[in-house]
């Protein structure tokens, strides 16, 4: 049903786009487009999804794969013929090698926090498990298990520029002046920061620099039965200095005008990220072949950013550094993270945008077979446009809430959870709305 509902909408063709591609296209060049079908989108969305999610490894920021996936996505971009630019930060690849957490007579499941330093130490166990226990606590020279309240929530890094709140930086703070030789930090499951891993890291942090391990809130249960008692913890990771980078590619623009589209190219350690987010770069990819002959005024850009799912974003950061003084030129910022699930249909939500845009996204996205009117979320990149007053679209799932309690951040997001259809079905409408637009500057 997908892919008949998909022919449709790629058959479908207002009056307005028709007339601006006859005038503004060769006819050979128009019979490119007509010969794709959404079944030859599918397969180059499947080919993308295996390179992106089986052939190269991990993304994780600063690793081989990191690297591997934007040179691959440079090379895409530039293929289609945009013009590409590859902006590089500075940033940190990680890798641990085990956790050993013993008392005299029983051992402990523990887990190296991401981004954290190692330690081998043999001392006593202290237990605290609210911001009050912590402040009154003397923890110098112990390792402190941090369960229950205050191990509730995965805390913020202590340098990321978007949310930071007060009680997260002041426990951290706590800790620094506190100075135990390690933490381990006993959790169960906080979705809305740490996805569906079970348990989730605590802390994850290049910038903290007390070794820090965690464990399920039912092994932390076990451990702080020996407080007071000597534990011994050694965890093996390592801090390795590293690169990555945006890849920005451009098309057309003989005006000062452009729409955005971002997604981001990076995934957390230890998953595929088929649907976090390579399904967003796919879609990308594939509307730059669609676009692959545009020469309208209008400037499109597409972005993937590096570094959303990494401690400090220096994607982000990077991207609005060099943008500064600048986004007023953005007619529309479109931001593509988590489409394609198997499941459900593609949710589309907008922000601060015109009536004329509105109409025009609503119009496209009408198949309700395909797409639907999400509810308004912000923890995406679209934020970026947001917060420099300039209208978005974010693409994602309808069933988000499924996806952040069961896949995302974990070995379940593969790319047998993704319909490629959906990818092929995004990109054409996107296609759609860039060339309405660019039809509207031109009138």
């Amino acid at each position: 049903m997908i892919v008949g509902l998909a022919l449709m909408l790629w058959r479908f063709e207002f009056a307005e786009e028709s007339r601006s591609l006859r005038e503004r296209f060769p006819e050979q060049r128009r019979k490119r487009w007509d010969k794709m079908t959404i079944e030859q989108l599918s397969s180059r969305a499947a080919a993308y999804l295996r390179k992106l999610c089986v052939e190269i490894p991990t993304r994780q920021v600063g690793s081989q794969g990191n690297h591997e996936a934007t040179t691959f996505f440079d090379a895409q971009m530039k293929a289609s013929g945009f013009q590409t630019e590859t902006d590089v930060f500075d940033c940190m690849d990680w890798r641990e090698y085990g956790v050993q957490l013993s008392t005299v007579d029983t051992s402990f499941a523990a887990s190296a926090s991401p981004y954290s330093l190692g330690c081998d130490v043999h001392t006593l166990l202290r237990v605290v498990t609210t911001v009050g226990e912590l402040e009154a606590a003397e923890l110098a020279g112990s390792v402190v298990l941090l369960r229950g309240e205050i191990a509730s929530q995965q805390l913020m890094p202590r340098n990321f520029p978007f949310y930071n709140p007060e009680e997260h930086q002041h426990i951290l703070r706590l800790l620094d002046t506190q100075s135990p030789l390690a933490i381990v930090a006993a959790t169960g499951r906080d979705p809305q920061m740490a996805g569906s891993v079970y348990p989730f890291p605590l802390i994850e942090d290049g910038d903290f620099h007390i070794p820090s391990v965690f464990m399920t809130d039912e092994e932390g249960l076990r451990l702080a039965q020996y407080a007071g008692q000597k534990v011994h913890l050694e965890s093996r990771a390592e801090r390795i200095p590293s690169t990555g980078c945006n890849v920005v590619a451009r098309k057309g623009g003989q005006s000062d005008r452009k729409v955005v589209c971002f997604a981001h190219i990076d995934a957390k350690r230890g998953t595929p990220g088929a649907i976090d987010n390579a399904s967003g770069i796919i879609v990308l990819l594939l509307l730059a072949e669609l676009l692959a002959d545009y020469r309208g005024r209008l400037g499109v850009e597409m972005v993937a950013l590096n570094g959303e799912d990494y401690y400090s974003s220096p994607g982000e950061q990077q991207y609005l550094a060099r943008n500064a003084g600048t986004f007023d030129q953005i007619m529309l910022g479109i931001n593509i993270d988590g489409v394609g699930y198997h499941r459900g249909r593609i949710a589309y939500s907008l922000y601060g945008s015109p009536q004329d845009i509105a109409q025009l996204v609503a119009a496209l996205f009408s198949d309700q077979q395909i797409f639907s009117a999400g509810d308004p979320w912000y923890q995406g990149d679209h934020m970026l446009f947001i917060m420099n007053q300039r209208p978005a679209l974010a693409l994602t799932s309808e069933q988000a809430t499924e996806l952040l309690t069961e896949v995302i951040h974990t070995a379940a997001d593969h790319p047998g959870i993704i319909d490629t259809h959906k990818l092929a079905a995004a990109s054409l409408v996107l296609r759609d709305l860039l060339l309405r637009l660019n039809s509207g500057m031109t009138q």
